[in-house]
Parts: C-alpha cells; sequence; structure tokens
C-alpha cells in the first residue's frame, strides 16, 4: 500500500460514519483513498457506487442526514438530484457516488493512483 509511513492508516469518525450511511442503503465497492500526501484541497475521498440515478440520490440523503446529526452539512454538492456523479464536498473529505458506467468512466481509483487506498470494514 502506499500509504505513507508517516500516517496513522486511521479513518475518521466522519468518514466510518459516511460509510455506514452508504452501506445502510446498499452502495457497492464502498473505497477509502488517502489523499493527505499527494493533494492539498483535501484530505480523503469517499468512493461509492449505487445501480441507479434512483439509489444515488438515496445514498447521498442518508449520508448527508446522517452527517447532519455531527452538525456537519457539505460546502459544495454537484451533480444532485440528476446526474449520473453526485459529490459531495465536505472540506477534508469529497464523497464521490457513481452509477458503474460512470465510475468506469471515471476511474478516480487509477486517476489518482498516488493515493493510499484505506481499508474499511463498514
Amino acid at each position: 500500500m502506499s500509504v505513507s509511513k508517516r500516517r496513522a492508516q486511521t479513518v475518521p469518525e466522519t468518514i466510518k460514519e459516511t460509510l455506514k450511511a452508504a452501506g445502510d442503503k446498499q452502495a457497492g465497492d464502498l473505497v477509502v483513498l488517502d489523499l493527505r500526501d499527494v493533494a492539498a484541497f483535501t484530505d480523503f475521498f469517499v468512493l461509492a457506487t449505487g445501480a441507479n440515478q434512483k439509489q444515488l440520490v438515496a445514498i447521498v440523503d442518508a449520508i448527508m442526514e446522517s452527517l447532519r446529526r455531527l452538525h456537519m452539512r457539505p460546502d459544495h454538492i454537484e451533480g444532485y438530484p440528476r446526474q449520473e456523479w453526485i459529490l459531495l464536498d465536505y472540506g477534508s473529505f469529497v464523497v464521490h457516488v457513481f452509477t458503474p458506467r460512470t465510475r468506469g468512466f471515471y476511474d478516480l481509483e487509477r486517476l489518482w493512483g498516488g493515493a493510499g487506498r484505506m481499508e474499511i470494514n463498514p
């Protein structure tokens, strides 16, 4: 794994909450990329896949509701509600929820290949 040895490989609680909310809506292929050593604009990407636009909206709504209970609101939202890729920017982490076709097309895991892929247990 390419995560820097200087960094603890601990998933922050806000991301654990995000993963739980997404998992509760049957999001597929949940991945956390640690960008702390490769990007200045955010620390983590959370990637998830929904089968269709309706499921994407359900996943995103669940994430926003869960994080709202922690007094967190996204700084920026893109693609909501009628796109194949919805982005929630929470500053220190960015959530990307894709349809399978769009996730394959943009392939953020390859694009950000220098980022560490973190182990998750939703």
